[in-house]
């Protein structure tokens, strides 16, 4: 209304000038349909298609040194730079009378001057450094000298980057109660294959965290970020569980579990006791140490809680203990007391053991060191539920009741009574409303970790120096044909007068959300969908966004309703890029508040090989990726992770080169793994490759990694059916899949619709909605390294582009053992971008033919290790490939339902028996939907192994010169260890004749 006031009174002044009447109504309608037209070309609206942007002049002021013309907010929705700033201050020029051509354009839409809404991170350097030094500028920043949580143990540490900042960020929704509905329920429709409660955290989780920790930053969250279903927790009130030395004294109250379920008001946090003892430099002079009974091997998140008071220390020293070693931590106790703060996610062998010490070393003196407890793994909900009093019916009896689910499904308001926070902050709503407690908790939550720091300082808190909040969502919404919804970006000015404390702008807000939508759309247009839609940036009092007292975005990715927007959103590696392209744009937008320079952590390094060198000594070499997208994301030195037998990953050592030659143990594995490092930070690591040499080896192979799929199902549109054909190809998880819930059992396009979830377009089953689906893990050349060491052989790794590449050389192995896992040529989305993945690139082919041709011996497996041959669209030469080099065809795919296969051959190498590969979904390991059956090819081509079910042929062997043996089954999918070394050793006993 105001708004609608001050419009119509400039409106009013401006009809009153002498000259304002001269830029008449003809005039204005052009510049309305020119910046409409403008704005349009980059922002879209409408949901059923794409709709044009419009914009409307509601009022104009004008001299001939000064125009003013202010519009509707449609215009404030462009994403403004500095050059099209002026370009459009240009247009407008043009388009006025003769008289004012000379004079200074000003837009106004959204009540600023459209310069205004350049964000800082894109504005002239020099003339924002003296705007900040005048105060005409005031950046959202915080000066807490010491973060939240230092990893004391990193090989490498960003310079730059997010070193030190501070970020609130969480995943949309979660299973809530619905007190009107006495049950628990997902907050949204089941669509392709996946529900927003548990699709934007495939995003947030395995991407987006870990890009920007491995930046700097500190990232906290609402809702729990383990998917390990087993909770483990040791506190100081129990003795089995925690043990002193030196001299300790009571502390403040402090976590302890005492009961299996808790209602409201019921805080975990106020139920037992806390410990403490006083600093001291150098070594610590008393000690903490927490033991816990792990349930079973596996990767767990490991969090600690403790007391702050005001004479806490700032680098309580943290070290946990895992299968890899030893990891310290630096935690700021003055901030984060009486709640769950996480440290890391660590390997752990099952057992009762020792898992976290803390020491009382300090760079300080005299300070406040507190112990508390340690909790591992995510577990089950543990908050009980039911209707509040005015909602329940009269003669009818209610049990309060958990969720039954894996604490990572539900929504915030339950882990956040769970790590201890108060009733005013998970349920707003007073215990009558879970829905909107859900979504409201977040941005409270925001405010009470803040509560108490430099920039909400009046307020009671964890004292946590916030730099920025964001919030992924996916939006609703179905699009005619293959339109795409596109990317939403949300926030709020007008809160607070339009400040937040310390002075600094609710525009600042914009800035974020500008920034980071504007590389989303910009990256994904530049990769895989020209397309992609930008649907504008709202200024909307949306709670998660109006509440919070930081910078806050609330980011809209695309529509989880709309086939065009999930057939690209259900791929590994567009998530990826998102989550790439949200850090950076988070990254851009602190940096600008900082003032410091923009740099972006490297990508991962590929061309990775591991091969023997002198006696007992290893080299590792890999070459650098340099981001097309990204100038600044060069890297400047690696560290290299090494992992010894079954143990895990220890901290890494940080080399300059991209090459190492490490020492080894004979009869150990080593598995190596290597990350890029730079001043903005970390990238993803490697895959992983090991070696072993054999004290009496009967010889040596090299085991080539090429499975490096990661892809969303096979996708596929016509005129009548639009989904996902899970039965021909379930498309391959990176590493897990935290978000598929069931197989879509609705293609009819017609449903598209249809207002009856369970009846529209891409409805499908929520038989896995709390499951991990298992994936790539691209660490199993250890798993066909084990076997082959158990039959006695030496073995080398290397990675596809390094054989590809000359890089590894085939011909120093008598043996090669191709890991296909589950290859096969692949798009993306529509298919813009060229396919990837081929089982046998021309260039594979042409390394393995001349291989072969001297002698070599090759061993092949995957469930599409020659049907990727026989494709539609495949070349001839690769046919010629299977036939002439393989020595097979394809007789069909999709050969079997059931894991299966039994040996019928007669030859002495092979041992009678069957064989299980894995044929449904699990945790750690991918399913094999679709296996290839195989039929012998050429003089000495005979079966091996044939399917249990239908007698077709699995594994075919050649004993011709340069000898082969293709399975149509992953190596590593089969379930028995005794059964994968049975199987190796009779191959390698096929392939390498003693003589």
């Amino acid at each position: 209304m105001k708004n609608r006031i001050l419009y119509f009174l400039i409106s009013i002044f401006a009809l009153s000038g002498v000259t304002a009447a001269e830029i008449g109504t003809a005039t204005r309608a052009e510049i309305a349909r020119t910046l409409s037209r403008i704005v349009s070309r980059e922002v879209t609206g409408g949901y059923q298609k794409a709709e044009p942007t419009y914009v409307r002049i509601q009022a104009v002021k004008a001299s001939r040194s000064r125009v003013q013309i202010y519009t509707t907010v449609g215009l404030s929705y462009y994403p403004f730079r500095e050059d099209n700033v002026q370009a459009l201050r240009d247009s407008v020029r043009a388009l006025l009378p003769q008289e004012f051509r000379k004079a200074c354009i000003e837009l106004y839409s959204d009540q600023r001057e459209i310069g205004e809404l350049v964000p800082l991170a894109c504005r002239n350097a020099a003339q924002l450094k003296k705007q900040i030094a005048k105060r005409q500028i005031v950046p959202f920043t915080n000066r807490s000298e010491r973060p939240l949580v230092t990893r004391l143990s990193a090989a490498a540490t960003p310079s730059q980057g997010l070193s030190g900042r501070h970020i609130a960020l969480w995943q949309s929704h979660g299973r809530y109660f619905d007190q009107t509905e006495n049950r628990w329920k997902w907050q949204r429709s089941m669509l392709w294959q996946t529900c927003e409660d548990l699709y934007t955290q495939s995003y947030v989780l395995p991407y987006l965290v870990p890009m920007l920790e491995n930046a700097g930053a500190c990232v906290m969250l609402p809702r729990e970020r383990d998917v390990q279903k087993f909770e483990v927790l040791a506190d100081n009130d129990d003795a089995r569980q925690y043990a002193e030395e030196g001299g300790w004294e009571p502390g403040g109250p402090g976590f302890a579990h005492l009961r299996q379920v808790y209602h409201t008001g019921e805080n975990p946090f106020r139920d037992g006791t806390t410990r403490r003892t006083r600093t001291v430099t150098g070594d610590g002079t008393a000690r903490a140490a927490w033991r816990a009974d792990i349930p079973e091997r596996g990767e767990y998140a490991v969090y600690v809680s403790y007391e702050s008071t005001p004479e806490s220390a700032d680098d309580a020293h943290y070290t946990v203990h895992h299968l890899g070693g030893e990891t310290s931590f630096a935690v700021n106790q003055t901030m984060g007391g009486g709640t769950w703060i996480y440290l890391g996610r660590f390997s752990f062998a099952p057992g009762h053991r020792g898992v976290v010490t803390l020491s009382n070393g300090s760079r300080t003196a005299g300070r406040i060191l507190s112990a508390d407890g340690v909790k591992i793994g995510g577990g089950y909900g543990n908050i009980a539920r039911t209707p509040c009093d005015s909602l329940r019916l009269p003669d009818m009896e209610y049990i309060e009741e958990t969720s039954g689910y894996p604490r990572f499904c539900e929504g915030a308001r339950y882990w956040l009574q769970w790590a201890g926070f108060p009733e005013e902050v998970y349920t707003p709503k007073r215990n009558t409303d879970d829905y909107k407690d859900d979504y409201m908790s977040r941005a409270h939550w925001v405010n009470a970790l803040m509560g108490g720091s430099e920039r909400l300082p009046d307020s009671v808190g964890l004292r946590i120096p916030v730099d920025m909040a964001l919030a992924f969502h996916s939006d609703a919404g179905v699009r005619d044909g293959d339109g795409i919804v596109g990317t939403l970006g949300i926030y709020y000015t007008r809160e607070n007068r339009g400040k937040f404390a310390g002075g600094a702008d609710r525009y600042r807000s914009r800035d974020l959300t500008d920034l980071v939508q504007a590389q989303v759309v910009e990256d994904i247009r530049r990769t895989f969908e020209p397309g992609w839609q930008r649907r504008g940036l709202w200024n909307r009092a949306y709670y998660e966004a109006r509440v919070p007292g930081v910078p806050t975005m609330l980011l809209e990715l695309l529509s989880h309703q709309n086939f065009a927007d999930m057939r690209l959103g259900s791929d590994p590696r567009f998530k990826f890029l998102v989550s790439r392209a949200v850090y950076k744009g988070i990254l851009q937008y602190i940096s600008s508040q900082y003032g410091l320079p923009y740099v972006v952590q490297p990508l991962p390094v590929e061309a990775f090989a591991a091969e023997f060198t002198a006696a007992d000594h290893v080299v590792l070499s890999w070459s650098p990726v340099m981001d097309p997208l990204e100038k600044s994301a060069a890297p400047t030195g690696y560290v290299v992770y090494t992992r010894v037998d079954d143990g895990g990953f220890d901290n890494g050592r940080q080399v300059d080169k991209p090459y190492l030659i490490v020492e080894q143990q004979p009869g150990r594995i080593y598995s190596y793994r290597v990350t890029a490092v730079n001043e903005g930070g970390e990238s993803f690591p490697s895959e992983t490759l090991a070696v072993c040499r054999m004290p009496d080896e009967k010889g040596r192979v090299l085991i080539v990694n090429g499975f490096d799929r990661v892809s969303a199902p096979l996708s596929e549109r016509n005129d009548s059916l639009a989904g996902f054909r899970m039965e021909i190809d379930g498309g391959v998880p990176d590493r897990q899949d935290i978000a598929f819930v069931g197989a879509q059992h609705v293609f009819d396009l017609a449903q598209a619709r249809c207002n009856v979830d369970s009846l529209a377009l891409g409805a499908c089953g929520c038989d896995f909605e709390t499951d991990v689906i298992g994936g790539n893990t691209f660490d199993y050349p250890v798993l066909h390294g084990r076997s082959a060491a158990a039959a006695g052989y030496s073995f080398c790794s290397a990675s596809l582009k390094a054989v590809e590449r000359g890089e590894a050389a085939l011909e120093q192995y008598p043996a090669v053992d191709l890991i296909l896992g589950k290859q096969r040529t692949t798009t993306i989305g529509r298919g813009v971008q060229e396919p990837a993945f081929a089982t046998f690139s021309p260039e594979l082919q042409g390394v393995l033919r001349r291989y072969l041709a001297d002698g070599g011996a090759l061993f092949a497996s995957g469930a599409y290790v020659v049907s990727d041959l026989w494709a539609g669209d495949a070349p001839d030469e690769g046919r010629a490939f299977a036939e002439e080099v393989l020595h097979c065809t394809l007789d069909t795919g999709r050969a079997a339902e059931r894991g299966r296969v039994r040996v019928v051959t007669s030859h002495r190498d092979f041992s009678r028996g069957e064989y299980r590969f894995n044929d449904e979904y699990r945790p750690d390991r991918y399913i094999v939907e679709a296996p290839d059956a195989l039929n012998p090819a050429g003089e000495g081509a005979f079966s091996v192994m044939r399917y249990v079910e239908n007698g077709r042929t699995a594994g075919v062997a050649c004993e011709a010169e340069g000898r082969t043996f293709v399975v149509g089954f992953p190596f590593e999918s089969i379930l028995s260890r005794t059964e994968r070394d049975r199987l190796m050793r009779d191959a390698l006993k096929f392939l390498l004749p003693e003589k």
